[in-house]
């Protein structure tokens, strides 16, 4: 759709675009209501993940490219990137489901951005074909499109954001004068914020489709930003390259991100030399000089993707395959093959600059739609890759039980990490590590991982009787399990801990030390399921003889191996006392901590000396 098309949208095309953000919006609040409120048919997550990729999806491709109501090719793409998301969907919802507490985040997070960047490539081809009524397009029109689409989303977010804004004035001016009601509407009920938010963005939907002059200005003064710093950048790339034979290569490697600056530097080199290419009509190259300049950095850029690729082999070899590293090699590979395109038509520059450009964009659009299809399928999963990796160095020796990230494996990598850590149990080289052994059984019982849960979850996974919590606290060698009315005030109490540890398959245990040698112990409850730190919360009974959480202890652990030492010695119930090095001072009863820690002590020579003044 030209520019002036775009700007003469009809009215029919305009309610539309409102009405779909507002449908959207309310699908939106459903799925959260759903969620919250534990309905059947929206509670479980092979449900959510199908409700909201595709309305996610459809949508917003509706009214980024509607133009005429009655445009069969218009509802074909509709139904198209309905038929494809529903199919990528449904292999998200499965690796999210069929085990217990799995990290959804972990799995849908790269799900998301994979497949939302994939649909933004995908945009502008469905845009031409809408247009035309063909798949093959001009280069400008796909390029005027892709920015086009870009301009528009950021407009919608900023116009949103300013209305909040607006809303927000609204409701604390109000409320200066004791009247709630703006600020209990606009943001405690959830129905408004929902509709609010989706008549919002679908009107900065529809100024970005409406008002291209404004956007057109927008995108020159972002073009020049990038024309005046490409000779800056491929300055620094080159001048990092030059530098590299005096310092080698052994401080790159030090810094264990050497993959993420050199592919950032790569995916820089790539926007701004489309930003200044744009679209090849009426190209204005840069003197003869900072052509040389440019062309030099492109044409040895494959040397960082080289680089960035040996980074990545370097940690894989090291620790193996993880999903984060599988992302990361993709990535890779995406930014490899612009940077020897990019190379290959800087070599060929004859009268045009770079004029190989379109070729190798508009085919490594397609090689991302077909990475991104692969990676959310069977084919290319990256969780079995992952599961697979991992196990192969156990068994090979080149991992101890005790060091493999049994709880990464367990709750990072959906349902085929669920299945290799019940697998593991039984694995020969697992069962030679008893502590690893043990380590993961707690693992596979846990029903979560993190210590903070939704509503909703915590409703699923609450344990409500006392019988059931003391069954699930463990009691260290040598504790004494405490009353009825210690466990009573851990169910009814609002503390992290106890939220934590109130919950089906939490790793807690329990420890009673007498921490002030007066004969009378207390209750030191930890929760080991957190992923950098053991939190552990003391309990004391005061003068009426009830139970009160007394302070909090945070111990932070060595690494996340089933060989902590911090874990391993709570469960043993090895817990030392270390008195104060100063007591406090009461003067006049008022006391005050000395809190030091320097615990320097004078020589026992100069101990029996007076404290006075030497006489001469």
């Amino acid at each position: 759709m030209t520019d002036q098309a775009s700007a003469m949208l009809s009215r029919e095309a305009r309610a539309f675009i409102v009405l779909v953000s507002l449908l959207q919006a309310l699908l939106l609040y459903l799925a959260w209501l759903g969620h919250d409120r534990l309905w059947w048919w929206l509670s479980p997550y092979a449900s959510q993940v199908y409700w909201y990729t595709l309305i996610l999806a459809v949508p917003t491709t509706m009214t980024l490219s509607v133009s005429r109501l009655d445009g069969r090719v218009f509802w074909q793409n509709a139904l198209g990137v309905a038929v494809v998301y529903a199919l990528l969907a449904g292999w998200a919802a499965w690796s999210v489901t069929g085990a217990p507490g799995i990290d959804i985040a972990s799995v849908l997070a790269p799900f998301a951005i994979t497949v939302g960047g994939a649909l933004f490539v995908a945009w502008p081809f469905l845009q031409c074909r809408q247009d035309g009524g063909r798949w093959r397009a001009t280069y400008p029109e796909l390029f005027d499109h892709a920015w086009q689409n870009g301009l528009t989303l950021v407009v919608a977010v900023l116009f949103t954001g300013v209305c909040w804004v607006v809303l927000m004035l609204w409701a604390q001016l109000f409320a200066l004068v004791h009247i709630r009601f703006f600020k209990d509407l606009f943001f405690d009920d959830k129905p408004f914020v929902y509709l609010a938010t989706g008549l919002f963005a679908g009107l900065g939907i529809l100024i970005g489709r409406t008002q291209q002059h404004p956007l057109r200005v927008a995108r020159q003064i972002v073009f020049a930003v990038c024309r005046g710093l490409l000779p800056l950048l491929a300055l620094i790339a080159l001048m990092f390259l030059a530098s590299l034979p005096f310092t080698g290569l052994a401080p790159l490697w030090a810094t264990r991100s050497a993959a993420s600056l050199l592919l950032g530097l790569l995916l820089l080199l790539v926007v701004f030399v489309n930003a200044v290419w744009q679209d090849g009509v009426d190209l204005k190259p840069y003197p003869r000089a900072l052509r040389w300049l440019i062309d030099a950095a492109l044409i040895l850029s494959p040397v960082y993707a080289a680089l960035a690729l040996y980074a990545l082999a370097l940690r894989i070899g090291q620790y193996g395959w993880t999903d984060q590293r599988f992302w990361a090699v993709l990535a890779a590979a995406v930014l490899v093959c612009h940077a020897v395109g990019y190379a290959l038509t800087a070599l060929r520059w004859r009268r045009e600059w770079l004029a190989w450009l379109p070729r190798v964009n508009v085919a490594l659009a397609g090689m991302v739609l077909v990475l991104v299809i692969l990676a959310n399928s069977p084919a290319l999963d990256p969780y079995r890759i992952t599961v697979a990796s991992q196990t192969a160095r156990l068994h090979a020796g080149r991992v101890a039980p005790g060091k493999l990230d049994v709880a990464a494996l367990r709750f990072d990598n959906g349902r085929r990490g669920y299945r290799a850590a019940v697998t593991l149990q039984q694995d020969p080289a697992m069962r030679t590590d008893s502590v690893a052994l043990a380590n993961l059984a707690h693992v596979v019982a846990r029903q979560q991982r993190q210590t903070w849960l939704t509503n909703s979850q915590r409703k699923r996974l609450a344990v409500t009787t006392i019988a059931a919590l003391r069954s699930q606290i463990t009691l260290v060698p040598g504790a004494v399990a405490p009353d009825d009315a210690w466990y009573r005030m851990l169910l009814t109490s609002r503390f992290a801990i106890a939220t934590g540890c109130s919950v089906r398959g939490a790793d807690c245990v329990l420890l009673t030390p007498d921490l002030r040698s007066d004969g009378r112990h207390q209750v030191l409850l930890c929760n080991l399921g957190a992923q950098v730190y053991v939190s552990c919360q003391l309990f004391a009974r005061d003068a009426q003889a009830q139970w009160k959480p007394v302070e909090t202890l945070t111990f932070p652990r060595a690494h996340p191996g089933a060989d902590d030492p911090v874990r391993a010695d709570l469960r043993a119930g090895q817990l030392q006392t270390e008195w104060p090095y100063w007591p406090d001072v009461k003067i006049a009863g008022v006391k005050a901590n000395v809190g030091s820690t320097w615990k320097y002590d004078p020589p026992a020579a100069s101990s029996s000396a007076p404290l006075a003044p030497a006489s001469h």
